[in-house]
């Protein structure tokens, strides 16, 4: 494998913190190249010049933090072009500082609790969707609730996922933890489950929605593909 695969498989470790999804499956990785000293130049593109700078730091920064782990990598450029607040967040994760240098007296510079809270967002749409499989395959919710997380299949992308999440956010996650966690990692009663899956499926509609829009806004302005409308064309 090249070094710049190896670049690109990090960078595939990178999620947009609002929609949970890999800033390489998204198409916001604009272009990137390896020199043969091992230096990297690396282009972020978001959808639009507005999107959240909250946002676009972590995913720079993130970007950065992962491709310097790399082994053989040297020097790690990361740009994101086209941004109203670009300027302010290259030249922050340039010299290897926080959201905080980059708006001086504007932030508190703490995106641990931002980033959390869209974690659990995204725990709680992905749960749901693990859900919806196991009660389509006929699973009582008596059953649902007794899995464990050996139970679940560990090659699931979706609950790879999950999994990852829990970790994360400092939730059980071990073989013998529950397969589905509320919020504050104890199983979901039996009682609740209905009522919890309702609010997971209204989370993970909204992040669809909003991940269609990105994609959309990322062809409108860029000519990127979005994969989602070639497979409901296939």
């Amino acid at each position: 494998m090249t070094l710049r695969a190896k670049v690109l498989d990090a960078l595939a470790t990178v999620y947009d913190p609002e929609l949970d999804e890999p800033i390489t499956a998204l198409g916001f990785v604009g272009s990137c190249s390896v020199s043969a000293a091992g230096d990297v130049d690396l282009h972020l593109r978001l959808p639009t010049p507005q999107c959240a700078p909250n946002f676009a730091y972590l995913m720079a920064s993130d970007a950065r933090e992962r491709v310097r782990r790399v082994p053989r990598v040297g020097d790690v450029r990361v740009a994101l072009d086209d941004h109203y607040t670009g300027d302010e967040i290259n030249a922050a994760i340039g010299r290897g500082g926080d959201f905080g240098d980059a708006f001086p007296g504007e932030t508190a510079g703490d995106l641990d609790a931002l980033r959390q809270l869209f974690q659990r967002k995204a725990l709680l749409a992905r749960q749901g969707r693990v859900c919806e499989r196991l009660r389509a395959g006929g699973a009582t919710v008596e059953a649902i609730v007794g899995l464990r997380v050996r139970d679940l299949a560990g090659d699931d992308p979706e609950v790879r996922r999950c999994l990852t999440l829990r970790r994360e956010l400092g939730l059980p996650h071990d073989d013998d933890a529950p397969a589905l966690v509320a919020g504050d990692g104890g199983a979901i009663p039996v009682a609740e489950l209905s009522r919890w899956l309702r609010r997971a499926q209204l989370v993970g509609l909204s992040l669809e929605s909003n991940g269609g829009i990105c994609r959309s806004l990322l062809h409108a302005r860029h000519g990127v593909p979005d994969p989602t409308r070639q497979e409901a064309s296939a």
